[in-house]
Protein backbone atom coordinates (compact mmCIF):
# COMPACT_ATOMS: atom_id res chain seq x y z
CA UNK A 1 0.00 0.00 0.00
CA UNK A 2 3.16 2.02 0.48
CA UNK A 3 3.09 2.59 -3.24
CA UNK A 4 -0.67 2.57 -3.81
CA UNK A 5 -2.32 5.65 -5.53
CA UNK A 6 -5.70 6.31 -5.30
CA UNK A 7 -7.25 8.87 -7.54
CA UNK A 8 -10.46 10.33 -7.33
CA UNK A 9 -11.61 10.63 -11.24
CA UNK A 10 -14.34 13.20 -12.74
CA UNK A 11 -15.26 13.93 -16.38
CA UNK A 12 -12.75 16.59 -16.42
CA UNK A 13 -10.02 14.40 -14.92
CA UNK A 14 -8.80 12.80 -11.99
CA UNK A 15 -7.63 14.10 -8.92
CA UNK A 16 -5.27 12.07 -6.31
CA UNK A 17 -6.36 11.42 -2.85
CA UNK A 18 -3.10 11.44 -0.93
CA UNK A 19 -3.48 8.80 2.16
CA UNK A 20 -2.50 9.90 5.24
CA UNK A 21 -2.48 8.21 8.88
CA UNK A 22 -4.74 8.92 11.70
CA UNK A 23 -4.79 11.44 14.25
CA UNK A 24 -4.19 9.02 17.35
CA UNK A 25 -3.64 5.53 17.39
CA UNK A 26 -7.51 5.17 19.30
CA UNK A 27 -8.83 6.41 15.93
CA UNK A 28 -7.56 3.43 14.32
CA UNK A 29 -8.68 1.37 16.77
CA UNK A 30 -12.11 2.36 17.36
CA UNK A 31 -12.85 2.46 13.70
CA UNK A 32 -11.74 -1.26 13.31
CA UNK A 33 -13.73 -2.46 16.38
CA UNK A 34 -17.07 -0.83 15.14
CA UNK A 35 -16.42 -2.93 12.10
CA UNK A 36 -14.24 -5.82 13.12
CA UNK A 37 -16.07 -9.00 11.59
CA UNK A 38 -15.93 -7.01 7.90
CA UNK A 39 -12.43 -5.88 8.00
CA UNK A 40 -10.65 -8.56 9.29
CA UNK A 41 -13.06 -11.74 9.72
CA UNK A 42 -13.47 -12.09 13.73
CA UNK A 43 -15.94 -10.90 15.71
CA UNK A 44 -15.56 -8.22 18.50
CA UNK A 45 -15.38 -9.22 22.14
CA UNK A 46 -13.37 -6.64 24.36
CA UNK A 47 -11.63 -3.15 24.21
CA UNK A 48 -9.02 -2.43 26.43
CA UNK A 49 -8.87 -5.49 27.91
CA UNK A 50 -7.18 -5.35 31.59
CA UNK A 51 -4.91 -8.62 32.20
CA UNK A 52 -4.81 -7.68 36.14
CA UNK A 53 -2.96 -5.80 38.83
CA UNK A 54 -0.07 -8.37 38.25
CA UNK A 55 -0.11 -9.11 35.13
CA UNK A 56 -0.25 -4.67 34.22
CA UNK A 57 -1.17 -4.66 31.04
CA UNK A 58 -4.40 -3.82 28.49
CA UNK A 59 -4.54 -5.68 25.64
CA UNK A 60 -6.27 -3.68 22.51
CA UNK A 61 -8.66 -5.72 21.10
CA UNK A 62 -10.09 -9.05 21.70
CA UNK A 63 -11.95 -10.88 19.11
CA UNK A 64 -12.70 -14.77 17.58
CA UNK A 65 -12.16 -15.92 14.59
CA UNK A 66 -14.25 -17.66 11.65
CA UNK A 67 -13.26 -21.28 12.90
CA UNK A 68 -12.80 -20.00 16.63
CA UNK A 69 -9.55 -18.90 17.12
CA UNK A 70 -8.62 -16.78 19.65
CA UNK A 71 -7.20 -13.63 18.26
CA UNK A 72 -5.59 -10.45 20.15
CA UNK A 73 -5.44 -6.82 17.95
CA UNK A 74 -2.84 -4.51 18.72
CA UNK A 75 -3.12 -1.13 17.02
CA UNK A 76 -0.35 1.36 16.39
CA UNK A 77 -0.83 4.76 14.40
CA UNK A 78 2.57 4.70 12.63
CA UNK A 79 5.28 2.43 12.67
CA UNK A 80 6.51 0.88 16.25
CA UNK A 81 9.48 -1.93 16.98
CA UNK A 82 7.32 -2.75 20.14
CA UNK A 83 4.31 -4.11 18.81
CA UNK A 84 5.27 -7.68 18.21
CA UNK A 85 6.85 -7.86 20.78
CA UNK A 86 3.49 -6.13 22.89
CA UNK A 87 1.53 -8.59 21.47
CA UNK A 88 3.62 -11.73 21.93
CA UNK A 89 3.30 -10.30 25.80
CA UNK A 90 -0.85 -10.87 25.48
CA UNK A 91 -0.80 -13.97 23.78
CA UNK A 92 1.21 -15.84 26.75
CA UNK A 93 -1.43 -14.58 29.27
CA UNK A 94 -3.80 -15.27 27.62
CA UNK A 95 -2.43 -19.17 26.59
CA UNK A 96 -2.33 -19.40 30.59
CA UNK A 97 -5.96 -17.35 31.04
CA UNK A 98 -8.10 -19.64 28.85
CA UNK A 99 -11.00 -20.37 30.75
CA UNK A 100 -11.11 -16.78 31.70
CA UNK A 101 -11.49 -16.14 27.68
CA UNK A 102 -13.93 -18.66 27.27
CA UNK A 103 -16.19 -17.22 29.85
CA UNK A 104 -15.90 -13.61 27.65
CA UNK A 105 -16.64 -15.64 24.73
CA UNK A 106 -19.94 -17.18 26.54
CA UNK A 107 -20.74 -14.01 27.89
CA UNK A 108 -20.61 -12.41 24.54
CA UNK A 109 -21.60 -14.65 22.18
CA UNK A 110 -22.80 -17.86 23.43
CA UNK A 111 -22.23 -21.50 25.06
CA UNK A 112 -22.02 -23.21 21.80
CA UNK A 113 -19.17 -20.35 20.54
CA UNK A 114 -17.30 -21.14 23.79
CA UNK A 115 -17.39 -24.70 23.97
CA UNK A 116 -16.08 -24.32 20.37
CA UNK A 117 -13.06 -22.34 20.57
CA UNK A 118 -9.67 -23.89 19.24
CA UNK A 119 -6.42 -23.08 21.52
CA UNK A 120 -3.97 -24.95 18.32
CA UNK A 121 -3.73 -21.05 16.74
CA UNK A 122 -4.26 -18.42 18.87
CA UNK A 123 -3.72 -15.32 16.44
CA UNK A 124 -1.81 -12.00 16.89
CA UNK A 125 -3.20 -9.10 14.18
CA UNK A 126 -0.70 -6.40 14.27
CA UNK A 127 -2.65 -3.41 12.35
CA UNK A 128 0.12 -0.02 12.47
CA UNK A 129 0.77 2.62 9.64
CA UNK A 130 4.04 0.42 8.49
CA UNK A 131 6.28 -2.30 9.60
CA UNK A 132 10.27 -2.56 9.29
CA UNK A 133 11.64 -4.90 7.19
CA UNK A 134 13.05 -6.46 10.84
CA UNK A 135 9.20 -6.89 11.82
CA UNK A 136 8.49 -9.17 9.11
CA UNK A 137 11.55 -11.04 10.01
CA UNK A 138 10.55 -11.35 13.82
CA UNK A 139 7.44 -12.81 13.07
CA UNK A 140 8.95 -15.51 10.95
CA UNK A 141 11.01 -16.63 13.86
CA UNK A 142 8.17 -17.02 16.04
CA UNK A 143 6.03 -19.99 15.90
CA UNK A 144 3.06 -18.02 16.52
CA UNK A 145 -0.01 -17.26 14.11
CA UNK A 146 1.12 -13.54 13.43
CA UNK A 147 -0.49 -10.95 10.86
CA UNK A 148 1.24 -7.78 10.06
CA UNK A 149 -1.66 -4.89 8.29
CA UNK A 150 -0.68 -1.72 7.10
CA UNK A 151 -3.57 1.00 7.17
CA UNK A 152 -3.93 3.99 5.30
CA UNK A 153 -6.94 6.61 5.03
CA UNK A 154 -7.34 8.07 2.39
CA UNK A 155 -9.85 11.58 2.04
CA UNK A 156 -12.14 11.59 5.03
CA UNK A 157 -13.95 7.67 3.97
CA UNK A 158 -11.37 5.71 2.77
CA UNK A 159 -9.88 3.10 4.17
CA UNK A 160 -7.40 0.59 3.42
CA UNK A 161 -5.62 -2.45 4.76
CA UNK A 162 -2.76 -4.65 3.20
CA UNK A 163 -1.58 -7.69 4.68
CA UNK A 164 2.49 -7.17 5.09
CA UNK A 165 3.37 -10.79 6.51
CA UNK A 166 1.64 -13.40 7.48
CA UNK A 167 2.79 -16.75 9.47
CA UNK A 168 0.80 -19.36 10.59
CA UNK A 169 1.45 -21.18 14.28
CA UNK A 170 3.67 -24.24 14.62
CA UNK A 171 6.18 -26.03 13.15
CA UNK A 172 6.29 -25.52 9.44
CA UNK A 173 6.13 -28.61 7.56
CA UNK A 174 7.05 -29.46 3.75
CA UNK A 175 4.22 -29.25 1.31
CA UNK A 176 4.08 -33.10 0.24
CA UNK A 177 4.44 -33.98 3.95
CA UNK A 178 0.76 -31.84 4.26
CA UNK A 179 -0.47 -33.68 1.24
CA UNK A 180 0.56 -36.97 2.32
CA UNK A 181 -1.62 -35.88 5.64
CA UNK A 182 -4.40 -34.76 4.01
CA UNK A 183 -4.68 -38.79 1.82
CA UNK A 184 -4.09 -40.41 5.23
CA UNK A 185 -7.12 -38.75 6.25
CA UNK A 186 -9.43 -39.81 4.07
CA UNK A 187 -7.92 -42.79 3.03
CA UNK A 188 -10.08 -44.89 5.41
CA UNK A 189 -13.08 -43.45 4.36
CA UNK A 190 -13.27 -42.50 0.92
CA UNK A 191 -10.97 -44.89 -1.35
CA UNK A 192 -8.60 -43.76 -3.74
CA UNK A 193 -9.83 -41.44 -6.07
CA UNK A 194 -10.85 -38.88 -3.26
CA UNK A 195 -7.86 -39.25 -1.67
CA UNK A 196 -6.24 -37.87 -4.91
CA UNK A 197 -8.71 -35.22 -5.33
CA UNK A 198 -8.09 -33.92 -1.50
CA UNK A 199 -4.57 -34.25 -1.98
CA UNK A 200 -4.62 -32.38 -5.33
CA UNK A 201 -7.18 -29.08 -3.53
CA UNK A 202 -5.24 -28.68 -0.35
CA UNK A 203 -2.00 -28.63 -2.66
CA UNK A 204 -3.41 -25.46 -5.42
CA UNK A 205 -5.37 -23.61 -2.07
CA UNK A 206 -1.45 -24.14 -0.23
CA UNK A 207 0.02 -22.88 -3.43
CA UNK A 208 -1.94 -19.85 -3.98
CA UNK A 209 0.16 -17.54 -2.15
CA UNK A 210 2.86 -17.02 0.84
CA UNK A 211 1.05 -16.67 3.76
CA UNK A 212 -1.43 -19.06 3.57
CA UNK A 213 -2.44 -20.28 6.68
CA UNK A 214 -4.35 -24.14 7.20
CA UNK A 215 -6.51 -24.71 10.41
CA UNK A 216 -7.71 -27.87 11.18
CA UNK A 217 -11.40 -28.36 12.53
CA UNK A 218 -13.61 -31.27 12.78
CA UNK A 219 -16.12 -30.32 10.30
CA UNK A 220 -13.70 -29.11 7.80
CA UNK A 221 -10.16 -27.49 7.02
CA UNK A 222 -9.93 -23.98 6.52
CA UNK A 223 -7.47 -22.07 4.36
CA UNK A 224 -6.79 -18.60 5.66
CA UNK A 225 -4.89 -15.33 4.83
CA UNK A 226 -6.07 -12.15 6.99
CA UNK A 227 -9.43 -14.49 6.89
CA UNK A 228 -10.95 -17.42 5.53
CA UNK A 229 -10.86 -17.99 1.40
CA UNK A 230 -11.55 -21.69 1.72
CA UNK A 231 -12.87 -24.19 3.46
CA UNK A 232 -12.44 -27.51 2.45
CA UNK A 233 -14.91 -30.53 4.28
CA UNK A 234 -14.28 -34.18 4.39
CA UNK A 235 -14.52 -36.02 0.92
CA UNK A 236 -17.90 -37.43 0.35
CA UNK A 237 -18.78 -40.88 -1.37
CA UNK A 238 -18.45 -39.59 -4.78
CA UNK A 239 -17.51 -35.57 -4.27
CA UNK A 240 -15.32 -33.29 -2.48
CA UNK A 241 -17.13 -29.75 -1.04
CA UNK A 242 -15.60 -26.46 -1.25
CA UNK A 243 -16.79 -23.39 0.49
CA UNK A 244 -15.05 -19.93 -1.14
CA UNK A 245 -15.72 -16.49 -0.02
CA UNK A 246 -17.26 -15.43 -4.09
CA UNK A 247 -20.27 -13.46 -4.30
CA UNK A 248 -22.30 -16.27 -6.14
CA UNK A 249 -24.40 -13.23 -8.07
CA UNK A 250 -20.59 -12.83 -9.71
CA UNK A 251 -20.74 -16.19 -10.94
CA UNK A 252 -22.50 -18.44 -14.03
CA UNK A 253 -23.31 -21.19 -11.45
CA UNK A 254 -23.13 -24.73 -12.99
CA UNK A 255 -25.50 -27.34 -11.60
CA UNK A 256 -23.49 -30.24 -9.99
CA UNK A 257 -20.37 -27.89 -10.01
CA UNK A 258 -21.42 -24.35 -8.52
CA UNK A 259 -24.32 -23.67 -6.05
CA UNK A 260 -25.42 -20.72 -4.22
CA UNK A 261 -25.46 -21.73 -0.72
CA UNK A 262 -25.84 -18.31 0.99
CA UNK A 263 -28.30 -18.72 4.27
CA UNK A 264 -28.04 -22.02 3.92
CA UNK A 265 -26.41 -24.08 6.82
CA UNK A 266 -23.34 -25.29 5.77
CA UNK A 267 -19.83 -26.32 7.67
CA UNK A 268 -17.00 -23.75 6.97
CA UNK A 269 -17.69 -20.43 5.66
CA UNK A 270 -18.34 -19.02 1.96
CA UNK A 271 -21.38 -18.61 0.03
CA UNK A 272 -19.90 -19.92 -2.98
CA UNK A 273 -19.95 -23.89 -2.93
CA UNK A 274 -17.88 -25.65 -5.19
CA UNK A 275 -18.50 -29.50 -5.65
CA UNK A 276 -15.27 -31.25 -7.17
CA UNK A 277 -15.52 -34.75 -8.76
CA UNK A 278 -12.47 -34.99 -10.73
CA UNK A 279 -9.45 -34.14 -11.60
CA UNK A 280 -11.00 -31.99 -14.25
CA UNK A 281 -13.15 -30.17 -11.61
CA UNK A 282 -9.87 -29.56 -9.94
CA UNK A 283 -9.15 -27.37 -12.58
CA UNK A 284 -12.23 -25.83 -13.42
CA UNK A 285 -12.36 -24.55 -10.09
CA UNK A 286 -8.98 -23.00 -9.85
CA UNK A 287 -10.45 -19.57 -11.59
CA UNK A 288 -12.62 -19.32 -8.78
CA UNK A 289 -9.96 -20.10 -5.44
CA UNK A 290 -7.80 -17.44 -7.10
CA UNK A 291 -10.66 -14.76 -6.75
CA UNK A 292 -11.67 -16.21 -3.22
CA UNK A 293 -8.10 -15.67 -2.47
CA UNK A 294 -7.36 -12.30 -3.63
CA UNK A 295 -10.74 -11.53 -2.10
CA UNK A 296 -9.32 -12.07 1.40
Amino acid sequence: MSGLKLFHTTHSGVTEVAPRLAEVEADVQGLVEAHMETLLGVRFLASEYSTGPVHGGRIDSLALDENGSPVIVEYKRGTDAGVINQGLFYLAWLMDHRAEFEHLVRDRLGVTAASQVLWGGPRLICIAGDFTRYDVHAVREHRRSIDLVRYRLFGSDLLGLETVASVSGGVQVARRARRQAVARAAVDVEGASMVELAGAVDEVLLGLGDGVNRVERKQYRAYQRLRNFACLCPPQRSKLLVYLKVDPADVDLVPGFTRDVFGLGHHGTGDLEVQIRTPRDVERAQDLFRASYAAA
